[in-house]
């Protein structure tokens, strides 16, 4: 067993914390969070099963944050939780039978028109427009929610931008894309969380205490987020999409 130094433990969960703070509104923890634990020397199988657990105990605690505030539409996710989830279930399933790697130009590309699109969109979000599903919108959502479940569990970065992209078209402003999403991307962390604890893949000495800077991180993000509104989501939706491009083009380079 890994055993690490006071020192490294202090690092981790300083990097849990600046990783849970950031992914609790707009995502994209993992490209903090994710380093700090291979810095530690764990194999990259254990370090993706230990981040997931601290993970999901981050995701759990902004997902509440953002329900006790009144920012989550609990009628539009309720179903799409648990599509959400199954989605996650097929995406780690199919990851151990084909390497994810082809996917790495289709996410930049998606990113970038992403990115481009809500800069020159220069009041979207600020206003929630959403009334109710009709049942083409229930549909598309429903296939989106089990599209960005299986992403995750298959592949993963930019899950969380691509979720609260997908509530901002649906008329929801950014803090409550942000809640909406955190209550999806909650269902699918579970659903690969609950895979690596079966495979073994999971350092708890680390990912636990991870996980408990992460809860505080989380609380901290949501709470700001929530505090100060689409004023400031936007702009780290922004930077989180923008760092995103950054990391998928130097890791095929």
């Amino acid at each position: 067993m890994l055993h690490v130094s006071w020192e490294m433990m202090i690092f981790i969960i300083i990097g849990g914390f600046v990783a849970a703070y950031v992914d609790s509104v707009v995502g994209g923890g993992g490209l903090i969070a994710l380093p700090v634990l291979l810095a530690t020397g764990l194999p990259p199988a254990v370090a993706l099963g230990t981040n997931k657990l601290a993970g999901t105990m981050s995701s759990l605690t902004s997902t509440i944050s953002f329900m006790r505030s009144g920012n989550v539409d609990l009628k539009a996710v309720r179903g799409l939780f648990f599509l959400s989830l199954l989605g996650a279930v097929c995406g780690t399933t199919v990851l151990r039978q084909i390497p994810s790697d082809f996917l790495k130009p289709l996410v930049i590309v998606m990113l970038i028109l992403i990115t481009i699109y809500t800069i020159f969109r220069k009041n979207w979000g600020d206003i929630s427009t959403f009334g109710q599903f009709s049942t083409k919108t229930a549909m598309l959502m429903g296939f989106a929610a089990f599209g960005l479940g299986f992403y995750d569990g298959f592949f993963g970065p930019g899950t969380g931008s691509f979720l609260i992209f997908v509530f901002l078209m649906l008329g929801f402003n950014f803090v409550k894309a942000a809640g909406n999403s955190k209550v999806l991307n909650f269902g699918s962390n579970v659903a690969s969380l609950a895979t690596f604890m079966v495979l073994g893949s999971i350092n708890y000495g680390i990912g636990i205490p991870m996980g408990i800077a992460m809860v505080c991180g989380s609380l901290l993000g949501s709470r700001m987020a929530i505090r100060k509104g689409s004023a400031y989501v936007r702009p780290l939706f922004l930077t989180v999409c923008i760092i995103l491009i950054g990391k998928q083009i130097w890791d095929i380079l």
